[in-house]
């Protein structure tokens, strides 16, 4: 039998472009796609199995998609601007605009996403921290196929490591200072095994505890925040460090304490779930707007009743109620009989006798 020959550590990608013609294909871009995909995937079972509009839901992904893309950019480059702006950066100020070389910062992704869903709510009338919670995991497992793109990149790893979990990494990605060892701790890989672990967790405390009010949104948040702390520690990109520590610790620290007071705060105050069943949430006219259309209804159903009625009321009465011409006809009738007779004194009398005569 021929030996199986197992790397002792893990190979860097032969490519992360492929070209279709002219037009190429990043992996990296590729990657960032599929967890938007699945993100949304996920977060729409979650979201109908609430009782939830499918429809409604897609409008929300509509804006939080951009403003996220935009925010992760954004942070990743104010977090980052010796590189593309300091005096002897290595890169121009318009490869600030290059998304697909990478560079997409999380904080900023999250924070810009969720603007621009609870714009999206607000016009629509949709509880902002229902859409949260039911959007949690999915965010987590968007991030799992996010950090499949470093990879492809060679980027985000960590300290040098002999173990056979190593990533090797080409000359040209290693960073200076470290350009005489081969492979190094696969944070990107830490994270994504991670965010597979808070994915789950989620899932699991929302069926056992019904999560609502934005408290899965912060079980996700302190979650993910308490593992990026400790992979944080292991990476040698450069960073801005504050008090020995990278700015991204610091980040995870003040966010996951954040987290954790939310949701303690949240179950004590505001206890179960949003019912989305009803309302906008659920594609189906407010409460409001459904009574004064009620309201209307039975205002137009009053009117009908009550012409009718008169309809009715007017062909009852007799005709000589209702037409005063029959008023004016109508005059006492007099008897031949009673008519005093020249020369007759008895019918005389018999006509005078209802009164004394003058």
């Amino acid at each position: 039998m021929p030996a199986v020959i197992v790397p002792a550590f893990i190979p860097s990608p032969s490519q992360g472009v492929w070209h279709l013609g002219p037009i190429p294909l990043r992996a990296y871009a590729l990657c960032i796609l599929a967890g938007i995909f699945a993100g949304y995937w996920l977060g729409r079972k979650r979201w109908v199995a609430r009782g939830g509009s499918a429809e409604v839901l897609l409008d929300i992904i509509f804006w939080a998609v951009p403003f996220g893309l935009v925010g992760a950019r954004i942070y990743h480059v104010l977090t980052d601007w010796q590189r593309y702006f300091g005096e002897g950066s290595p890169d121009d100020p318009i490869d600030a605009l290059k998304i697909w070389h990478g560079g997409l910062g999380i904080w900023g992704a999250i924070a810009f996403g969720a603007f621009g869903a609870w714009l999206a709510c607000r016009q629509k009338k949709v509880p902002f921290l229902a859409v949260a919670d039911a959007m949690a995991p999915g965010i987590a497992l968007a991030q799992v196929l996010g950090r499949v793109g470093n990879y492809f990149n060679q980027e985000l790893f960590g300290r040098p490591t002999t173990h056979f979990w190593g990533l090797e990494i080409d000359p040209g990605h290693r960073p200076d200072g470290y350009e005489q060892f081969a492979t190094f701790h696969p944070t990107f890989l830490y994270e994504a095994v991670w965010n597979l672990a808070v994915v789950a967790l989620v899932i699991v405390a929302d069926r056992r505890f019904r999560l609502g009010h934005g408290r899965a949104f912060a079980l996700y948040v302190a979650g993910y925040t308490a593992g990026r702390g400790w992979i944080e520690t292991l990476r040698i990109d450069e960073a801005d460090h504050i008090a020995g520590l990278r700015l991204n610790v610091w980040t995870s620290i003040i966010v996951f304490v954040a987290a954790v007071i939310y949701f303690v705060i949240s179950a004590r105050l505001r206890p179960g779930q949003e019912d989305i069943t009803a309302g906008p949430s659920a594609g189906k006219p407010s409460d409001s707007a459904a009574a004064e259309v009620s309201a209307g209804d039975t205002a137009e159903t009053d009117a009908a009743e009550g012409a009718d009625t008169a309809v009715d009321e007017a062909a009852a009465k007799p005709a000589s109620e209702g037409d005063p011409s029959t008023r004016d006809t109508a005059k006492p009738t007099v008897d031949a009989n009673a008519v005093a007779a020249p020369g007759d004194p008895g019918a005389l009398g018999d006509a005078t006798d209802d009164g004394p005569r003058d």
